[in-house]
This record gives structure tokens, C-alpha cells and sequence, in this order.
């Protein structure tokens, strides 16, 4: 009898102990051992139920149902280009104040333009042509990440992951340990001598096994038939990206391939989605992140998603296709968190760099007002009524994206007042159909515009690098160019992103009210325990608490 106790309270003990050891493996640590940001470039809010009906259980589902969704995050500034989108992200504060007030700016000094992540003390690494002298440089405030190091040391890694350089660089912040990217040329992950003097030996395992070299041999084949796709029948009009129509649904991709550069037309295709996991579950691995009580950090920027909706389209079958198959890349990213970490260790959220624009042709022949600004024309014509007006002469230095940049020396030799030149120049662009609003730099430096578009455009301009007059379209009007979709104002559709919250502590809501993508850097920073970013502007979300 005795014996029968003895037995009985064992296993009662023993199954307690298990229970209560059950228990504490799900509970989550202080802190996440490692902080995941997922960017979808050019991803819509609306995209999420447009195409849920495609979707897995596993993917954009699962980090809705399992997590936190604010369903209405914005970014509160007017030039919604990918690299001041990644800036705001990592340092909290809008362009006005991290610098980073578009893809491109002209240098007035120097007489030249500048690409976001340009620094000519850089050299490349990782091939042999030195054509990416790539820093985070031009980036005026810290990063979350950059305080993260501060705090401990330097004891956590930060390693940021995309096609495009200025998406990886802007990302892991001026601490980083590595940006990577990829080079058209060779096809490989390179990086710039600003983190290393050569590439890891595992980064050069994994440019040897020549991954691209076996998609770019691969067709783009629509999963699904057609009618079972949202859109229908609404197949993008792109020549070179998608599904064309001569080849029923099917596009063999090296005959697309352009002289020295030859894996480029990968940025456009399902296969650079897979590249870019399969890329950083290797950085996660065999830089051992997340496997100490230092938090670590990567970000993994998705580019393909940004050239298929500019090339195809919002509406195009190519569009739904690519995001039903990212939507499995990230059911497979997922569940190697989950078996690698446990979800309850690992801090994600996604989010993407700013929206898309509908085809203003389509909208036109639904009746819809839309259309495209031809900005080169009317630049033109700007300077010959300028040259009308004053005298002969080279009035206008560059014109990037909206920005009318003046030529301030010629201004002043001609004993010109400068905000009188502007004035002129604006009054003069306001009469292009389609244009909205022409503000003057001398007026948003004097002025306070706490809301409204003068707001927005008011926190993309920074003294020295923007430009003197900033340009703003109609809705549903973009810049003529090649592509039939583009980001860049301050609409709602370009603004309007998703943000998803996923594992460590996050519980399974909605969040309704406005959240601006500068809250994503201090409310990280709060997870955290560490000090807010420099310049930051952003306010901690509290409901993630």
C-alpha cells in the first residue's frame, strides 16, 4: 500500500515538474534574443484582403491571426521613395530631420547628384568592379539598432538584407556589422568596405552555389488558373515583366537578360523573393544571431514586389501571383523561426516602405480623374520662360522627383532676390495641369504647417538637401516615366502600409487608431529598455505592451 503512494506521488510530482518546465519554455524572456524586421517594398495596406482569399494558413495569415495588426499606419511625410522609408523606420523621425529626403538629391556644393547611400571613401566588396561606394553616411541621426550597440557595448549584431543597397544599408543604422545586397553584374550578395575588408566565408558559400544562375534558366508560371485569381483577367501590360500574352503566360527569362547585367531582370520575379530568404536564413545561422543574452537584429528587405507593381501594376494577375508566392516564402520563413528559436523568443514585425499608385490609364478609362505629369517638359519650358523673364542663362541646377532645385550663384550674380525667383518658379509650375501645389523653400523654412500636405511637405524637406520648390500632383496622378506605377506623395495610397506585429509578448489585436511608421524605432527601443534614436520624433504604441 505503502508503495502504491510512493508511486503515485512521484509521478504527481514528476508530471508537475514537466507541466511547470512546459510552462516556462513558452513563457517569454525579458528581452527577444532576435528582432526580425520584414519590409514589402511598395506594399499596399490593401493588398493584405485583396489577396487573402489566396493566402495560406501559414504566412500573412498567420502573423495577422497569431499577432497584432495596425490597420492604420501612415507615413507622415510627402516623398514616399524606399529610402526615406527604411530612414524612418530605423531612426524615428521623418526626412526633415534623419536627412534622408529622397532616393536621390542634388549637392549644391559639389555641383552633382547623389544617391541616398553614396560615400566615395567606400569601396565595394565582394567583386571586382568598384562601383558601389555605399555607406550609411548621408544619415544625419541613430538608429534604434545604433543604440542598441551604444547600450551593451556593441555585444548584439545588426545586419541588414535586401537587392537593394540602400534598403540593407539604412536599415542596420551607422553601427551595423553588415549591410548586404545584390550585384547585377555577378549576381552575387556583396557589401561595401564600410563593415569589412572581405566577404564572410559563409557569404561566399553561399555566392558559390550560383542559386541565380539556375532561376534565371527558370519560367514565371502563374500558380493558379486564371479565373482563380482576384483580378481576373487584368494581366499587367509590361513587355518585359510577367506573364506576356505572345507566350501564353509564360516568360523565359534570360531572353529578357541585359548586357552586363545579367541577373537585374531577377529583381522582377518570384525568384528574388526566395533569393533573399534562402539569404538570410543563411546570415541568421552562420552569424549564430539569437543565440546569446544579447538581442540581436536583422532586417530583410523584399525588392521584387517594388519592380512588379511599377512594371505590372497593383491590379495585374503578376502582382497577386508574386504576393501568393511570397505569402508561402513566408510561411517557410516563419516555421524556421518557430523550430530554430520558439515564436515567443523572436520579436518580427513587417511593414513595407510606402504604397503604390493605381495606372492612371486604367483609372482614365473608368472615368476616374488621373493621369501622368510630365516632369522634363515642364522643366523645359521653365527654363525658357525663366530665360524669358530675367535673362539668358542656366536657372535651374537639377530637378529630381518633385524637386525643382535653382541655380543660387547665378541668382545672386543677377542681384536677384531668391525667394522672389522662387515664387516665380512656382507660380509659373502651378499651371501645369495636373499639378496641385507648388511650395517654395523660403516658405516652409518660415512657416509652421502642423497638418494637411503643406505638413507633409514640410517633414520631407531638409535645408541643404532639398530642393526650391517642391512639386505636388493631383491624386491619382504620377510622373511620367517608364513604369505604370509609382509611390511618391502623400495619398493614402502611397502612405497606407501594413504593419504586423509577431511572437515575443505580442498579443493577438487590432489596433484602429493612426500609427505613424516613425513609432516603429521607439517602440522597438522601449521592447527593449534602451534609449530612443537621436532624433527621434516617433511616440511608443502602447497597446503592444
Amino acid at each position: 500500500m505503502n508503495k502504491l503512494i510512493y508511486t503515485t506521488l512521484f509521478l504527481s510530482l514528476f508530471i508537475s515538474n514537466f507541466t511547470s518546465a512546459q510552462k516556462r519554455k513558452d513563457i517569454p524572456p525579458e528581452h527577444p534574443v532576435l528582432v526580425i524586421g520584414i519590409v514589402v517594398e511598395d506594399m499596399r495596406y490593401d493588398y493584405l484582403y485583396r489577396f487573402w482569399n489566396n493566402f495560406g494558413e501559414g504566412g500573412f495569415k498567420k502573423l495577422i491571426d497569431e499577432g497584432t495588426l495596425c490597420k492604420n499606419a501612415n507615413y507622415n511625410y510627402m516623398l514616399t521613395q524606399t529610402a526615406p522609408g527604411f530612414a524612418t523606420m530605423a531612426a524615428g523621425c521623418e526626412p526633415v530631420i534623419h536627412g534622408i529626403v529622397s532616393d536621390n538629391w542634388y549637392q549644391r556644393i559639389q555641383k552633382m547628384n547623389t544617391f541616398s547611400v553614396f560615400d566615395a571613401k567606400m569601396k565595394t566588396i565582394g567583386v571586382e568592379n568598384d562601383i558601389y561606394p555605399y555607406a550609411p553616411t548621408n544619415l544625419l541621426t541613430t538608429t534604434f539598432t545604433d543604440e542598441l550597440k551604444l547600450f551593451n557595448n556593441g555585444k548584439s549584431k545588426i545586419i541588414g538584407i535586401s537587392f537593394k543597397p540602400e534598403s540593407a544599408i539604412l536599415s542596420a543604422g551607422h553601427l551595423g556589422d553588415a549591410a548586404y545586397w545584390f550585384d547585377d553584374v555577378s549576381g552575387k550578395f556583396i557589401t561595401s568596405s564600410y563593415y569589412c575588408d572581405s566577404l564572410p566565408a559563409w557569404v561566399n558559400t553561399f555566392n558559390d552555389k550560383k542559386f541565380p544562375d539556375i532561376y534565371i534558366e527558370r519560367d514565371w508560371l502563374p500558380l493558379l488558373s486564371k479565373e482563380k485569381y482576384r483580378e481576373g483577367s487584368l494581366q499587367g501590360n509590361s513587355n518585359s515583366v510577367g506573364f506576356a500574352s505572345e507566350n501564353k503566360f509564360a516568360k523565359r527569362i534570360s531572353s529578357f537578360v541585359k548586357k552586363n547585367e545579367a541577373y537585374a531582370v531577377l529583381k522582377a520575379t518570384p525568384f528574388g523573393i526566395t533569393l533573399t530568404k534562402d539569404f538570410a536564413i543563411s546570415a541568421i545561422l552562420d552569424e549564430e544571431l539569437g543565440k546569446d543574452v544579447f538581442t540581436d537584429y536583422i532586417n530583410i528587405g523584399f525588392a521584387s514586389t517594388s519592380r512588379v507593381s511599377q512594371s505590372c501594376g497593383p491590379n495585374s494577375i503578376e502582382l497577386e501571383d508574386l504576393y501568393i508566392r511570397l505569402d508561402r516564402e513566408l510561411e517557410h520563413f516563419l516555421q524556421f523561426i518557430d523550430d530554430q528559436f520558439g515564436k515567443q523568443n523572436v520579436l518580427i514585425y513587417l511593414t513595407s516602405d510606402h504604397g503604390a499608385a493605381y495606372d492612371p490609364q486604367e483609372l482614365k478609362k473608368q472615368n476616374i480623374p488621373a493621369g501622368q505629369f510630365n516632369a522634363e517638359r515642364a522643366i523645359m519650358l521653365l527654363g525658357t520662360y525663366m530665360n524669358a523673364v530675367y535673362d539668358k542663362g542656366k536657372w535651374i541646377s537639377a530637378y529630381h522627383n518633385k524637386q525643382i532645385y535653382l541655380n543660387h550663384r547665378l541668382i545672386e550674380d543677377s542681384e536677384l532676390k531668391l525667394s522672389d525667383v522662387q515664387d516665380v518658379v512656382a507660380q509659373f509650375i502651378i499651371q501645369f495641369t495636373g499639378v496641385a501645389n507648388a511650395m517654395t523653400s523660403t516658405t516652409l523654412e518660415q512657416s509652421n504647417f502642423s497638418e494637411g500636405i503643406f505638413g507633409y511637405m514640410q517633414n520631407s524637406y531638409n535645408q541643404k538637401r532639398s530642393g526650391d520648390v517642391i512639386i505636388n500632383l493631383e491624386p491619382a496622378w504620377i510622373e511620367k516615366g517608364e513604369y505604370l506605377s509609382t509611390a511618391n506623395s502623400a495619398n493614402k495610397y502611397d502612405t497606407h502600409v501594413p504593419l504586423m506585429w509577431y511572437g515575443w509578448k505580442i498579443k493577438r489585436s487590432k489596433i484602429l487608431r493612426t500609427i505613424y511608421m516613425k513609432d516603429i524605432a521607439p517602440t522597438i527601443a522601449n521592447f527593449l529598455d534602451i534609449p530612443f534614436p537621436n532624433g527621434c520624433t516617433g511616440n511608443v504604441i502602447t497597446e503592444l505592451n
